[in-house]
């Protein structure tokens, strides 16, 4: 067709399109992670993949708890703060895990100077990130959840930001250091970070993040009838930090960069996650919906990793091929069809094939274990699974499509994709998730799929 994609190297137009991948003399750099076949993709994806699922079924299992602690049902805003400060880990240490991969592939982390440099750096770089993005989070949560009803409580817009600023930034910081050490050491062991790096980050981001924000905001409301006080202390402290880190991160090069221009897409992604946030805040607080907080981390956290590999993978591509960021001539049709995504011959598409072919049989691994484990307020019937992965399937074609559109689309405008596309897209992956599994139940509750009465009757009992 007249579409060019991007495998086919500097190679003009004209030429045909090389059999494969692996023959490109004219990069610079011997394009290693090219050989790979759809099996070893797979098997390199697999583990960390289930590892990563696992985790979000146990922030599921975590939401599902706290959802009826006192602080998520007397300010439900905390909800719409859930994906916002999840996606952060999406945004941040996924983008670190991506930056520091393509680092590591590229050699600038070699020695040992270079490496605490660029770890500094992006240390700092992140908890400047968090901090900001924890307070807009707030903010965001305090506007979309006080717009409907109108009536607003200062000490609570106080506890959703210090909760928020709080939770960001410890999070923050325990996952960047995580982080760090599961490159350097897959590093040394000698797998592609890539693929390792990413779904670890998130496996652990959403329990920690999770748990740390349940565990400080029920805290910081305890402490709202004793002091006024300690809220906006919590603030001005993690606030009062930030020039430090700037100091810190601008000292590298390539977090100085990040530092005055990595914005946009971190405030983007957050305000898009916090939509999400709406919706979830909006379905779990009706209680005939109560069932759907134990899956919102695991549809989502699932598409996120799917996608941010996906991401990580076309960007490493690129940079190791070393096409010109912005070639002068681009290829004449840059909107990549469904089919040259999936089914196309190169490695990227080799990849998404993969990745979309781990949806159903990871999804329903983990919808196994949540109903063993007796998580969730809804009884697995064949109707809710055929539901749930149909919603799963949509949103990750949706993501794949986007991720090699977005990255590529990036690449030409000469934008680094690595610091751009993965929190769009692990965003979008929020929003989407939420959004279908919200209709999901929707149409469920519609069809009289209801097996949330009896199980609510049990729960009210108890609660």
């Amino acid at each position: 067709g007249s579409y060019t994609s991007l495998e086919t190297g500097n190679a003009p137009a004209s030429l045909p399109r090389p059999s494969d991948n692996t023959s490109m003399d004219q990069s610079p750099v011997p394009p290693a992670p090219l050989k790979e076949t759809s099996f070893s993709i797979g098997l390199q994806v697999l583990f960390p993949f289930l590892l990563a699922g696992f985790g979000t079924v146990a922030a599921g299992m975590v939401l599902d708890i706290v959802q009826h602690w006192t602080v998520f049902t007397e300010v439900t805003e905390v909800f719409i703060l859930v994906p916002a400060l999840l996606g952060l880990k999406g945004n941040l240490e996924m983008t670190l895990a991506s930056r520091l991969s393509t680092a590591a592939n590229i050699g600038q982390m070699d020695t040992a100077k270079d490496m605490w440099k660029m770890i500094m750096g992006n240390l700092a770089l992140i908890q400047v990130q968090a901090t900001v993005v924890g307070f807009l989070a707030s903010i965001a949560a305090v506007i979309f959840g006080w717009i409907p009803e109108g009536n607003f409580k200062m000490g609570h817009a106080v506890l959703l930001c210090a909760s928020s600023v709080a939770t960001a930034f410890i999070a923050s910081l325990l996952l960047g250091l995580i982080m760090i050490g599961v490159i350097i050491a897959s590093r040394k062991v000698g797998i592609n970070p890539d693929n390792v790096a990413t779904p670890i980050a998130a496996s652990l981001g959403d329990l920690i993040t999770l748990a740390l924000l349940a565990g400080i905001s029920t805290g910081l409301y305890k402490e709202l009838e004793f002091n006024d006080y300690a809220n906006p202390m919590v603030c001005a402290f993690f606030v009062a930090l930030t020039p430090i880190w700037v100091l810190i991160a601008r000292r590298t090069p390539s977090t100085r960069e990040v530092l005055y221009s990595g914005w946009e897409p971190v405030i983007i992604a957050m305000a898009i996650s916090s939509v999400g946030g709406l919706i979830l805040d909006k379905t779990v607080s009706n209680p005939n919906f109560a069932g759907m907080a134990v899956f919102t981390p695991v549809i989502n956290g699932v598409g996120g990793n799917l996608v941010a590999v996906q991401a990580s993978r076309i960007s490493t591509y690129l940079h190791m091929n070393a096409l010109p960021i912005a070639e002068p001539n681009p290829a004449p049709r840059k909107c990549p069809t469904p089919w040259s995504t999936f089914f196309g011959s190169g490695v990227n598409a080799r990849s998404a094939r993969v990745l979309f072919l781990l949806v159903a049989p990871g999804h329903l691994v983990f919808l196994y274990t949540i109903n063993s484990m007796q998580g969730g307020h809804t009884t697995l019937t064949s109707v809710f699974i055929a539901f749930y992965l149909a919603a799963a399937l949509l949103q990750v074609v949706i993501l794949l499509y986007l991720a090699d559109w977005m990255v590529n689309w990036m690449w030409h405008r000469g934008m680094d994709p690595d610091n751009f596309s993965i929190p769009y897209l692990t965003a979008l992956g929020d929003l989407l998730g939420t959004g279908f599994l919200a209709l999901c139940f929707h149409i469920l509750w519609l069809i009289g799929d209801r097996d949330t009465d009896d199980k609510i009757s049990d729960f009210a009992s108890f609660a």
